[in-house]
């Protein structure tokens, strides 16, 4: 089956949806539908946003012997009912993150997904900066010594007043983390790529800095703002809208991350940077152009992205020359084009280049110990078993 024969339904007509289809249009890919959580809904999206088809149903889309893979891009509480039913149909599926709410609906998915030979992948898309694939050649190569200290933040401020709102502050569809597990899943996907080291225990402190917020009674749209003239609901929060986190990595590596929603200023903030025995590198999401090298007994270095100047490997997440700014939406197109790869090869490789949902797995595992750590206020171990609650508490 080539590129072109493939075709997809997106579940989800949001701001990520929709990011969706716009980079499998790119790749090639013929998108057939969308499903919505309304037809009403997505019918005005799809006009809107110049969307293919609308499905009434995930029902009908799945009987839609034309769908090839189906693309899982609704709010986090629908992912696991919604991916097992994509793989039952025997559809290839690529579900956003977090792959589920719970460590034991993630290791279910993990178990359903190896056991089908179905492509299966979570949409971490920040790897797919081609800067942060330069890192992980580094580490992997020796080039900054062993990595030691593991730091950066993941800033965002679209949650700062207290008439924001959005489904992934309602727990019973974000589940009981919010910052943490929207945005600082995607730093830790990251530090866990780009260092080949997972996280084995943490430190957390989650923060809850608008304690009342007030929103209208219907949906409201990821990043917009209410116009001041509706009738507001009055609600008390309980999920988190920053956090401080200690991490320690395999082999000794420790970590500092902050995670906010509620920093005045900062739209899409990432940071990492790892420093080593020999050298550092750090990488910063809003200058994604650009890869700062640290030394001691010599200048420091800035890397261009540049198809020229990079590790081999990396050339193939590159989609323009140097020069030719590649962001946010590029990385959706990269991660897919590396997807699709394992779509039109049947069945996914012996060692894909994308996250699985065993990656989707270990982010949940670590997910649970934060929470369970700042509950009780100390260190907490990741537990990993599949069949287990994903943490448990330290000996120390």
């Amino acid at each position: 089956m080539s590129l072109s024969d493939i075709n997809a339904g997106v579940l989800g007509v949001g701001f990520i949806g929709v990011a969706h289809v716009e980079a499998l249009r790119r790749l090639g890919v013929n998108v057939v539908g969308v499903v919505g959580s309304t037809p009403e809904r997505a019918e005005a999206k799809a006009r809107a946003t110049n969307l293919p088809r609308v499905y009434a149903s995930l029902d009908e889309l799945l009987a839609d012997p034309a769908v090839h893979v189906v693309h899982v891009a609704s709010p986090n509480h629908a992912h696991v009912d919604q991916a097992r039913a994509v793989l039952a149909a025997g559809k290839h599926v690529v579900c956003e993150k977090p792959l589920a709410l719970t460590t034991e609906e993630t290791s279910d998915l993990v178990r359903r997904a190896e056991a089908s030979g179905l492509v299966h992948a979570v949409c971490y898309n920040i790897r797919f900066y081609p800067l942060c694939h330069q890192m992980r050649a580094m580490v992997e190569a020796g080039a900054i010594g062993e990595p030691r200290l593991i730091t950066g933040s993941y800033l965002q401020d679209w949650l700062l007043l207290a008439t924001d709102w959005n489904w992934r502050l309602e727990p019973d569809k974000a589940g009981s983390l919010r910052a943490v597990a929207d945005i600082g899943s995607h730093w830790l996907d990251l530090a866990r790529f780009v260092t080949g080291r997972r996280v084995v225990e943490v430190m957390a402190d989650l923060h809850t800095l608008v304690p009342v917020r007030r929103h209208p009674a219907g949906p409201v749209e990821t990043f917009a703002t209410t116009t001041g003239d509706e009738d507001l609901i009055e609600e008390r929060m309980a999920s988190d809208d920053a956090a401080g986190i200690l991490l320690r990595f395999e082999d000794g590596a420790r970590g500092v991350l902050t995670v906010s929603q509620v920093s005045p200023g900062r739209k899409n903030s990432l940071t990492l940077e790892v420093d080593g025995s020999d050298s550092s590198v750090a990488w910063f999401s809003e200058d994604p152009e650009q890869l700062w090298v640290g030394h001691r007994g010599r200048s420091n270095e800035i890397l261009q992205r540049d198809p020229s100047l990079v590790d081999p490997d990396v050339r193939g997440v590159i989609g323009y020359p140097g020069g030719h700014v590649e962001g946010y939406p590029d990385t959706f197109r990269a991660l897919f084009a590396n997807v699709y790869a394992d779509v039109e090869a049947g069945g996914p490789s012996p060692e894909p280049t994308y996250p699985t949902f065993a990656d989707g797995h270990d982010a949940v595992c670590v997910l649970d110990a934060v929470r369970l750590s700042s509950d009780a206020r100390r260190w907490v171990e990741v537990e990993r078993s599949t069949g287990g609650a994903g943490a448990r508490a330290a000996s120390r």
